[in-house]
């Protein structure tokens, strides 16, 4: 008996020793936009890291403030602020410095993107450049034979019940543009006084007869496209890639008032528990062979010109990387908004109206 139990506590204490030395699986949290955590791309970094990638998807730059805000940083390990709240993440400690050292593609990415100082404080740099692009205006081509010039097309009585928007302080941007507040300067758009954002809401009541329904996720305004139940909308690359790609007329344009973009950075949350992982993750998303695969999802441009050199000819052109300086100027990227509470007050002014 005294063998047997011998025997059993030897197996037993060999069977802790297995499952102690047993590694776990380590799981790398993301919270990004759509298209950011694709599997054509992310498989390949799970399979060299042995990891798991689990991805959140966010419908607006406020709500992944207010998730990080509100308790959830530690759920996260990477996110990807815009640059209109990218500044206030950082100046709130809720991103943690990079170690640059660990990111030896950083020095590839684009100097235009690099340069700016939305994620710089102190010396220390908190986040990398990604992908960057406009919010165009997206339209059935199929009841447009001529692409669309202006954003006026959105409040055309013709399309009442037919338009869609961003539920987001984008579609407040576009309205201040229209009303001519970007001139002279374009930054005045994240700087509007009460008087400016006052006739942005009567602008923007007068278009919500035409708002069959304002779009909160990408997937959803494109089936209202694919549903015929909108015909324009602003939206973002991504939505008329998709489109494309299930063959339906989509067409994308970026009208005379031009229009507002953003530039999307990969950044570590301050809580996270991974962040030897997460810097590998950003120094796997930003090399150019992957940020291909990144534009081939999204329609986007990338932040690493490299990318270029696995591309066709015509991919680039439609990227507009054949001349980006011309197409940047076409562009007002976002920027920190100091009165971000008054323009959402104002938002949600306008979605309450009947």
């Amino acid at each position: 008996m005294k063998l047997v139990s011998l025997k059993a506590v030897c197996l037993l204490l060999l069977a802790g020793l297995f499952c102690s030395c047993a590694k776990k699986t380590p799981t790398l949290s993301l919270l990004v936009w759509e298209g950011y955590a694709d599997p054509s791309f992310v498989h390949d970094f799970e399979q060299k890291y042995h990891c798991k990638v689990a991805a959140s998807y966010m419908g607006s730059s406020d709500e992944l403030v207010a998730k990080l805000r509100g308790g959830s940083a530690s759920n996260y390990d990477v996110i990807s602020p815009s640059s209109d709240v990218a500044t206030s993440i950082v100046a709130a400690g809720l991103a943690a410095p990079l170690d640059l050292s660990k990111l030896p593609s950083y020095a590839q990415l684009s100097l235009a993107l690099t340069s700016l100082p939305l994620v710089k404080a102190d010396g220390k740099t908190y986040g990398v450049p990604f992908m960057w692009g406009p919010n165009p205006l997206i339209y059935d081509a199929s009841v447009f034979t001529t692409p669309p010039d202006s954003w006026n097309v959105l409040w055309d009585p013709k399309y009442r019940g037919k338009i869609s928007v961003w539920d987001d302080l984008s579609t407040v941007y576009m309205a201040a543009q229209l009303l001519g507040y970007d001139k002279p300067d374009p930054s005045q758009l994240y700087n509007l006084n009460d008087g400016q954002l006052a006739k942005v809401k009567e602008k923007l009541l007068e278009l919500k007869p035409n708002v069959r329904k304002m779009w909160t996720t990408g997937g959803e305004l494109t089936n209202l496209f694919q549903n015929r139940e909108v015909v324009a909308a602003m939206g973002w690359p991504l939505m008329t890639n998709q489109l494309r790609k299930q063959s339906y007329p989509a067409g994308e344009v970026i009208p005379k008032e031009n229009t507002t973009g953003w530039i999307d950075h990969l950044m570590i949350t301050a809580a996270s528990e991974n962040k030897e992982l997460a810097h590998q993750f950003l120094e796997f998303m930003i090399q150019a062979e992957t940020q291909k695969k990144v534009t081939d999802v999204t329609g986007y441009t990338p932040a690493n010109p490299g990318a270029a050199q696995y591309m066709t000819t015509a991919q680039k052109q439609s990227l507009h990387l054949d001349d980006v300086d011309a197409y940047q100027k076409r562009i007002y990227f976002w920027q920190n908004v100091p009165r971000r509470a008054k323009y959402n007050e104002i938002w949600n002014e306008v979605k309450a109206a009947q």
